[in-house]
Parts: structure tokens; sequence; C-alpha cells
């Protein structure tokens, strides 16, 4: 909003530029622009509270509660994995999910200009940047499997249904409850059966190679999906928020309905009651192992999204008073009841495919993309409208991995163009440009892992992306904001921001339980470490789970290497330089003047000069036409 204070215009950019009119001028009519919707207009802000809600959601809401959830679940007791996945909401899920979206709107910062609250620790932007950019550029490729899968259901009976089509082999097989098995018209009895759904996955979507080593040619129908995919998110963020803002009204709705048609589907198959009791049913045995408490602190943690620089940035537009509070605790809930619906609605369906093939519920349960491309296909195939199904089921994994997608990839770019912008604001009226230079970047990168060896790439790439540099990333974020601004003094802030005091659990938490909590993840990573292995079959070679770590490697770096460059360029003695490193610049703060008085920040120095009202008009308008 433009201010009038005494003669002193502040413009719409929060005040980049002040301007000194004279009263006559203002009796004249010179008066500045009344802003109508966005409350900081150079960066702008969501059109609406409910845009910034479902965008969260979008963000939070994923792939992984669709398929690693459930089988985390089934694996680690059943209902009785509830237990300590409850327990993690609480001890961490959620203190960090108010963390970040409070840290982000507070100072309506993306991920790395945010860290003026102590400069030294600026390595964490940057290495938050390096796990988004990761994950974006494999994220994008499981959607353009989605994309491929879509595609190949507009026909009258689906492609994975049968063996008998160009891609299968002798050791394709149709499994019946009637009879032991149906081979592809060879030979019974066949020692090393494979689905027709696993080899429509492996042998037509991925062709897919005998390892790592042998990476093969592109596969263009899967590089055109890809090709697609990137398209659909940078149109979803060619106007930045005010474009995601509306897209998100679809990503994040959609899939419930899509879930909900599932599960009515799902509950009326027969045989779908076993796959349900194989879900819920607990085991309190299994409480007694680590291992469960480790799955479920880790699902929980990686299911919200913390430490990944998003929650900043999606916060960061938001206005300043408004209610992330309520936010945090409404997205963390409905991200957590989603995992578990989801888990309905999978095993329902699940049941039913054990029912028909005459084996064990345990015998079809599979992981990951094996899960969503190859068992859960699988079942559609044997329903009927299986066409119906699959289309749905598709749009609906489509629809939850571009909302994660885009809320990413904005992450990236608006940490890129908060930094940019430093050297030339160009790079804020041109964002769109940005957007799109990286966009054709990710997507040639992206080209590797639709190779015929780029399955095992992606994999590697989930593993080590977004792994234990999360941990380190998110405990030492506590730390900062706890110990070295002070919890106090972050909860004062936030009583301006809020209009209200968090209370004592949430300091608890981010001083105490929180990092013990991701100690204690740290530690089993490494305690509980093995050799990679695809499918449990496939062993990775020792130089591929190098390149692995190299990317761990890649995000932590910055939090090494960020703080020594920092101290060098400063003056005085080293503790001198430590002193003045580890307190907020004069930078840290709200973004708006009225906002940093209201918090009692000081008003960030300005160039006055001298205006005539001719200029005063352009400049109001040139800042318009930026929003």
């Amino acid at each position: 909003m433009t201010e009038t204070h005494g003669g002193v215009v502040a413009p719409p950019d929060g005040g980049k530029y002040m301007m000194q009119l004279n009263d006559s001028e203002l009796q004249n009519g010179i008066k500045p622009a009344q802003g109508k919707g966005d409350e900081n207009e150079a960066r702008g802000n969501w059109s609406g509270k409910l845009d910034f809600l479902l965008s969260c959601v979008s963000f939070a809401v994923g792939l992984g509660n669709v398929w690693r959830f459930p089988f985390l679940c089934f694996e680690n007791g059943g209902g009785a994995f509830l237990i300590p996945y409850i327990l993690m909401i609480f001890m961490a899920g959620l203190p960090l999910f108010f963390l970040e979206l409070s840290f982000g709107q507070f100072a309506s910062q993306g991920c790395l200009s945010i860290w003026a609250i102590s400069p030294i620790f600026k390595g964490l932007g940057f290495g938050m940047l390096i796990v988004c950019a990761l994950v974006t550029l494999y994220y994008n490729v499981i959607i353009a499997y989605a994309l491929f899968y879509f595609f190949a259901s507009f026909t009258s009976d689906v492609p994975w249904r049968t063996c008998g089509n160009e891609w299968n082999t002798d050791n394709c097989t149709i499994f019946d409850k009637d009879n032991n098995m149906t081979v592809n018209g060879t030979y019974e009895n066949n020692t090393h059966a494979v689905r027709p759904s696993q080899e429509f996955f492996n042998k037509y979507v991925l062709g897919m190679s005998d390892g790592m080593h042998i990476m093969g040619p592109v596969k263009w129908d899967l590089a055109l999906c890809l090709l697609l995919a990137w398209v659909l998110v940078f149109l979803s963020l060619v106007k930045g928020i005010k474009t995601s803002g509306k897209v998100v009204y679809v990503t994040s709705i959609f899939p419930y309905f899509v879930l909900l048609c599932l599960l009515i589907r799902g509950v009326t198959l027969e045989g779908a009651i076993d796959g349900i009791i194989y879900y819920i049913k607990p085991d309190l045995e299994r409480l007694k192992h680590a291992k469960v408490w480790q799955d479920a602190a880790v699902q929980i943690f990686y299911s919200l999204g913390t430490a990944f620089g998003s929650l900043h940035t999606l916060a960061s537009y938001n206005k300043f008073h408004n209610n992330c509070y309520r936010d945090a605790i409404i997205v963390t809930f409905i991200n957590c009841g989603t995992s578990v619906f989801a888990g309905f609605v999978i095993f329902s369906v699940i049941g039913f495919m054990a029912n028909d093939a005459g084996v064990s519920v345990e015998k079809v349960v599979a992981s990951g993309p094996g899960l969503a491309f190859i068992a859960y296909p699988e079942a559609i195939a044997r329903m009927p409208l299986s066409t119906l199904w699959a289309l749905l089921f598709f749009i609906m994994i489509l629809m939850l991995g571009i909302g994660s997608e885009f809320c990413m990839f904005e992450t990236v770019i608006t940490g890129m163009v908060d930094e940019l912008e430093k050297f030339n604001t160009v790079f804020r009226k041109k964002k769109w440009l940005v957007t799109l230079a990286m966009a054709v970047v990710m997507y040639l990168l992206g080209l590797t892992m639709v190779t015929s060896g780029g399955i095992y790439l992606l994999t590697i790439m989930n593993a080590f992306s977004a792994g234990l540099s999360v941990l380190i990333i998110a405990m030492l974020e506590c730390f900062v904001i706890a110990y070295v601004y002070g919890a106090d003094r972050f909860l004062d802030d936030l009583n301006v921001m809020l209009g209200f005091r968090p209370g004592f659990y949430w300091k608890a938490c981010w001083k105490l339980v929180s990092p013990a909590f991701l100690t204690f993840i740290i530690i089993f990573t490494f305690v509980g470490y093995s050799r990679m292995t695809y499918n449990k079959v496939y062993l990775y070679p020792v130089w591929a789970e190098c390149l692995g770590w190299l990317m761990t490697l890649a995000s932590i770096l910055p939090i090494v290497v960020y703080p020594i460059y920092y101290l060098l360029k400063q003056e005085g003695t080293f503790m001198e330089r430590l002193r003045k490193s580890l307190r907020p610049t004069k930078e840290w703060g709200p973004a708006l003047d009225s906002h940093r008085k209201e918090a009692g920040f000081p008003v960030l120095p300005e160039d006055n000069h001298a205006a005539n009202p001719d200029e005063v008009r352009k400049l109001y308008k040139e800042a318009e036409s930026n929003v």
C-alpha cells in the first residue's frame, strides 16, 4: 500500500525510493496511488488467503502420501505404526512447519535473502536451494511417467492387462486364482514369472537396461512427456503466484475427488476387506523396534516438506498479519489425514488384487514407483471400466505431482531472483524469463533420466538428494532461530505479526524436542545404512553410490564453505568478525516500513531526492506494471 507521511511518499516497492513532495504539489493532486490488492506491491502477495492455504496443501500432499505412507504402515505393524507417527507430528513435524511459515512470512523473503537474520548461516539457504533444485529435477520425470500412462490409457482396454504384446517376454504371467498361473502361451510352472504390468513399465515405458553402467539412448516418447511436464510447470508459474495461486485450486482439490471415487469403488470389490485389515491390523510388538520410530519420523518430516526452502517462499508472499499459526495446524493435519485416507484407498484395491490372483496380500504390495506404476495399474486392469479408472488414477498422480513440483520450482526461482535483483532490478521485472531459462536447463538435465538406465539414476537421486542434508539443514535452522537469534526474541516478533504470542510448546520444541528428534534420525541414518539396491535385486556399484553421496555433499558444502567466505570479507579481529556475522543485518525484519516501525525495527535508509510530479506518476506506473 502506498503511504504519505508529511510530504514523504513511499512508493509501491516498500520504500525503495523515497521522494519529497512539497505541500503545494500535494494540494495540486499529486498523491500516491492507493493499492487495491497487494500489500507488498513490488514482490506481490497471494490474491486471497485460500490461495496460500491450498498452495501449502498442494506442496505438502504429494506422491509420497499415496505410495510411501501405506507401504510403511503395513511394513511397521499396521495400525500400531500410527502411534509413533502421531507422536512425531507433535514432536517435530508441526513445530518445524510453523517455524518455517512464520519465518518466511515475517521477513517476506525467500530461502536465501531470509538469512539476513544471521548472515553467517546463509549457506543454509544455498543448501535448501540445491536440495530443491535436485528434487525438482527428478520429480518431474515421475510426472512424465504419469503423463505417459495417461496417454497410454486412451484405448478400449489398458495395454498392461495381457501378455500378447510386442514388449512381453516368455516369462510374462497372468496370475489367476482358479489356475495356479496362466503363462504367455509357452510353458507352465514358470519359476521366473513376471506380471504384464511389470513388463509394460520396465520394457515398454522405461526400456530398462541391465544396470546404471548402461544408460543407453534417450526414449523420445518419454522425453516428449517430460517436455510437456515442464511446459505445464512453466505455464503454472509464468506470472508467479498470480498464476500458481489459481492452479492450486485444481491440483490440491481434484486428487481428493479421485481418491474418494477410488475408495468407493475399492471397498465394493471382492477381497477389499482383506487388504484393509492387513493395512490397519496393529502389531504392537513392532513398536519395540527402533526402525519403526525412525520410519515414522522420516515420513512425517519429508511429507511436510520442511527444510526444502519452499515453505519460506510460499509464506513470503503472505500479507504481514496473515494467521500462519492457524494455517500451519490446518495444513499439517490435512497432510497427515490424507496419508491415512490414501492407505484405505490403496489397500482396498490391493486386497481385491490379491483375491483375484489367489495370493496373499503381502505378495502384491510394493513401494515407490512399483506401487504407482506396477501394482495399482494391474489392479485397475482387472476392474470393470478399467480405462476410466486408469484415466482418473493417473490424473490424480499428475495433480499430486505437479502441485508439489511447481511449489519447489518456484522456490528455486524466487531464491535466485531475490539475490539477482540486488545486482540489477531487471531480474525481478523479467522473472518469467528466468523461469523459462531454468525450465529449459532442467529439462535438458532431466533427459538423462529418460534413457534406458534413467530409472537407476532417478532412484539414486530420490535416495540421496533430500536425505541426510535435509536433516542437517533443519537441525541448524532450529539452532539459529532458537539460540543465535533467540527463541524469545523470535516469539516477540511473532506477537507483533500474529497479534498473540505462541505458547511454551513451540519454544520447547524449537530449543530441545525437535533438535533431539533430528539428531535421533541422523544417527539412525548412519547406523542403519546399507548398500543401495533397486527392487532388492540390482546392487548399485560403488561409483554410483558415490555419485549419490556427492549429491548429498552438494547441499551440505555451502553450509561449511559460506561462513568461511563471509568471515574473510569482514574487517576486524576474528571475534569481532564472528560477532558481527552472527548478528542480524540492518536489512533483517519486515519488508515494509510500516511493519518495521510496528515491530520495532529501524526504517531502512533511503536515497532522498526531489522529484517532479511526472516522475512520480511514471515510477508508480512502472511499479504497478511489474506486479
